[in-house]
């Protein structure tokens, strides 16, 4: 049996000193990171649009993701979100993906575009009870409704969610960087 550890061990610290990102305690989380997972719908305008607004940020320790509740893998970002993100100086290069167990178990945070989203999250996935929040809740915005969905309108009805949502952001900006220090 020591023979077997002694193994591991040696077959673990090449894995790390090749810089191969191998974690010695795969059940240890990394509290130094907090993860946040934005969920919309199909993941083409709402929550890329947060992801690449949290993004622009540069927040120490923040790390950003988005996923669609009922999303096709792999379609692009929608032109008005990236007509409205570039009037703002901000870039996005996205491919949809779906919501799934490993997005959930990586997130330190789950914030929704609305109250359904949110529901349908925690009829998915079990793991995400205490830490899946409205972007508005989370942002201590409480009975201020949900993101509107843009999906399909002119790019003014994306200008109106990005001025909406960049509200909310700049809130949990700051609560983030309470929890950071």
């Amino acid at each position: 049996m020591g023979n077997l550890a002694y193994n591991v061990r040696k077959v673990q610290d090449v894995y790390f000193n090749k810089g191969l990102g191998f974690k010695t305690d795969i059940n240890k989380e990394d509290h130094s990171v907090t993860n946040v997972l934005f969920v919309c719908t199909g993941n083409t305008c709402r929550s890329p649009m947060a992801e690449a607004i949290l993004r622009s940020k540069a927040l120490p320790g923040v790390e950003v993701k988005s996923a669609g509740v009922f999303a096709a893998e792999g379609s692009n970002a929608s032109a008005n979100t990236i007509k409205v993100l570039e009037e703002q100086g901000i870039s996005l290069e996205h491919k949809s993906s779906g919501l799934t167990e490993s997005l959930v178990d990586w997130a330190t945070y789950i914030l929704t575009m609305t109250a359904g989203h949110k529901d349908t999250v925690l009829a998915m996935f079990s793991a995400a009870a205490g830490k899946t929040y409205t972007l508005k809740e989370f942002a201590g915005q409480t009975g201020a409704g949900d993101i509107t969905d843009p999906y399909g309108g002119p790019v003014e009805i994306y200008r109106n969610t990005y001025a909406d949502m960049i509200e909310a952001i700049d809130q949990i900006v700051d609560r983030l960087k309470t929890e950071k220090s």
